[in-house]
């Protein structure tokens, strides 16, 4: 497991609903949960800085972390996107990226290319992306964020004269392949829903576990917001796992989220000159909150 990952995990699942910052003491002992070490967390926040993803504040001689504007984004984005409820119907759009970046701007390039990947864009040509979704807000403001106006054009058209919407999707996506990664998930932890089922029953669920247990399957569930380009469902294959994937996460989220944030409480320390309000309704159950 990636720190890096875990913390924008750690950050959307728990920390932006309790001020949006966090002592590093408090998030070393969340890490150290999923058997990363302090080293490793400390390396992931130096790196997370430099990339301008995240935010240090001294007081004393204790350090506070917040995520920046564009880690912030990030965070966002994914929190929406694995607790929206899907479009059922298409609007008919499609949403068109087109970039040209000299050769000496290929790593922003390759960044601008995991972003739009993470926000459900396919590739149709190599610098041509492609979304049926309703993202020109998300994609403008990455455009200004990352101040690549001169390199990239955003468009929105009803029709392709060319193809069909299905040769498009095939030549984005592949389905196919997202289809059975979903069961992979679900034949996991349908034997863990099982399991947590059971020492519910018996009560002896503990907060430490019911925390890493809901930690994990949003971790695992994020990665497919890098797969799963979340299309309206009158785009998607007919049986498409993705609907009992998701069926089987909620189901297991709610089932351990009240301890989960429970144990995470034990643990957070705030900054002493900052009052937080935390929203721990949000905190328990982002469900609550539906996008469509």
């Amino acid at each position: 497991m990636k720190p890096r990952s875990l913390m924008f995990t750690i950050y959307g699942e728990y920390i932006q609903y309790y001020g949006g910052e966090i002592w590093v003491g408090s998030l070393i002992q969340l890490m150290e949960q999923f058997g990363v070490s302090e080293s490793s967390v400390r390396g992931a926040i130096l790196r997370m800085v430099q990339k301008n993803l995240l935010n240090v504040r001294k007081i004393g001689n204790k350090s506070y972390y917040s995520v920046t504007p564009q880690g912030g984004r990030r965070v966002e984005d994914g929190v929406k996107r694995v607790y929206m409820t899907p479009k059922h119907s298409w609007d008919g759009f499609w949403r068109i990226l087109t970039y040209s970046f000299p050769e000496e701007k290929r790593d922003l390039r390759n960044e601008i290319r995991k972003e739009l990947s993470w926000t459900g864009f396919g590739m149709i040509s190599n610098s041509t992306w492609v979304s049926p979704n309703p993202l020109e807000d998300q994609v403008i403001e990455m455009i200004q964020s990352y101040k690549i106006e001169e390199h990239a054009i955003l468009f929105s058209s009803a029709s392709v004269v060319s193809h069909s919407t299905q040769s498009i999707i095939d030549r984005g996506w592949n389905l196919q392949n997202v289809s059975e990664e979903y069961d992979v998930f679900i034949n996991h932890f349908s034997a863990k829903f099982e399991e947590l089922q059971e020492k519910a029953l018996t009560n002896s669920l503990s907060d430490k576990e019911c925390f890493i247990e809901r930690t994990l399957i949003v971790h695992e569930y994020r990665k497919f917001l890098f797969k799963d380009p979340g299309f309206p469902r009158d785009l998607l294959p007919k049986d498409w796992s993705g609907i009992k994937a998701r069926e089987l996460f909620w189901n297991i989220h709610q089932m351990v989220s009240i301890p989960a944030v429970r144990f995470f409480e034990s643990i957070f320390e705030a900054a002493p000159d900052k009052e937080v309000r935390p929203i721990r309704n949000k905190a328990i159950s982002p469900f609550n909150e539906v996008f469509v």
